[in-house]
């Protein structure tokens, strides 16, 4: 198959992907929002470690933009330290986004159970959607390295590098939605 034809077909399924995950998030959302109509909606600020996630997660994203350049250069170093970077970003994001819901518990917001309210169960139910997804670009990330380790890509042939970046940087994206959402509804 040509590499061209490949290419295209790639990302296209990878974009009709991303549209049917964003139309989940988008009924997930709504949900939240007509659920704060009812009468025994709870408002409270949103846990100190879901920024530092939201930080981690936008940093992982700059970090990768850099990896497109560096294998665009065949600095096979520079992108094998800079995809173990945005690997360790994103691991980091998972355990502040763990922590932030240890932080509602804490705050005595639960997810199921007594003590839950629905605004929480929301927030924890969105969140971990979205951390899924994290793990499967995680995932993605690692299967990248591994083929990067293993000398398949170079400034002639990027497209698991380039797929790899369109996924992250939309759960990055869609991450960023998510906290703003969060932050001016909750």
């Amino acid at each position: 198959m040509d590499l061209e034809v490949r290419r295209r077909s790639s990302k296209q399924m990878l974009y009709i992907s991303i549209v049917s995950m964003i139309m989940m998030f988008a009924g997930l959302t709504s949900a939240y929002v007509i659920s704060r109509k009812r009468e025994d909606w709870v408002s409270f600020d949103m846990p100190t470690a879901l920024y530092i996630s939201t930080a981690l997660i936008v940093l992982s994203s700059i970090v990768y933009f850099f990896v497109k350049k560096a294998i665009a250069n065949n600095n096979r170093s520079l992108t094998t330290v800079l995809l173990i970077g945005t690997i360790l970003l994103g691991l980091g994001f998972v355990y502040f986004q763990i922590e932030g819901f240890s932080q509602l518990r804490e705050a005595g917001l639960y997810f199921t159970g007594e003590g839950s309210v629905v605004s929480s169960s929301l927030l924890v139910a969105i969140s971990f959607a979205h951390l899924l997804h994290v793990f499967a670009g995680l995932i993605t990330l690692l299967v990248v390295l591994v083929k990067h380790l293993g000398g398949k890509y170079n400034s002639e042939n990027t497209l698991g590098i380039e797929l790899g970046g369109i996924f992250w940087h939309f759960v990055d994206i869609l991450w960023i939605f998510l906290f703003l959402f969060f932050y001016f509804i909750t």
